[in-house]
């Protein structure tokens, strides 16, 4: 039996959802973007054109003019995804609980690169054997033991 604590996706390491735990405080949305934008010498209009959503919408987000039930969550994944490219420490799941969203689990393409993090992290022999493995549980594939 397998006990684990907190939420749990396939695919996430451990250190992911420490690392991903809410600030103290509970930030808003605005907060967190203007912390953000200073710690990388940005701005709303930089972060608008990066994610595709017009300066006005997000500037009304960030001030509370206008809620966000209605828009993408992907646009908040975004968000997040630009941010740390830009050097910031803002999380996916920090932007999700601070606009009052379930926070999502990891995309296809972060459990993509967890597993070649991990495929590239193994001695040579234990890369065959994952192939292997992998092979074997493909559909359709042919069990010879």
């Amino acid at each position: 039996m397998r006990v684990t604590t907190g939420q749990h996706h396939p695919g996430e390491h451990p250190h992911v959802a420490a690392e991903a735990a809410p600030r103290p405080g509970g930030e808003d949305l605005g907060v967190i973007l203007a912390r953000a934008l200073k710690d990388v010498g940005k701005n709303q209009k930089d972060l608008a054109a990066a994610v595709a959503v017009s300066h006005s919408t997000l500037n009304h987000w960030v001030t509370g003019k206008r809620g966000t039930s209605r828009a993408d969550p992907e646009i908040f994944r975004r968000m997040a995804e630009q941010l740390r490219a830009w050097g910031s420490d803002v999380t996916v799941r920090e932007l999700f609980q601070a606009v009052g969203r379930r926070v999502p689990g990891p995309t296809d393409r972060e459990r993509e690169q967890r597993l070649l993090d991990i495929y590239r992290s193994l001695p040579v022999e234990a890369q065959r054997a994952l192939v292997q493995t992998a092979e074997a549980m493909k559909p359709g594939a042919i069990s010879t033991g």
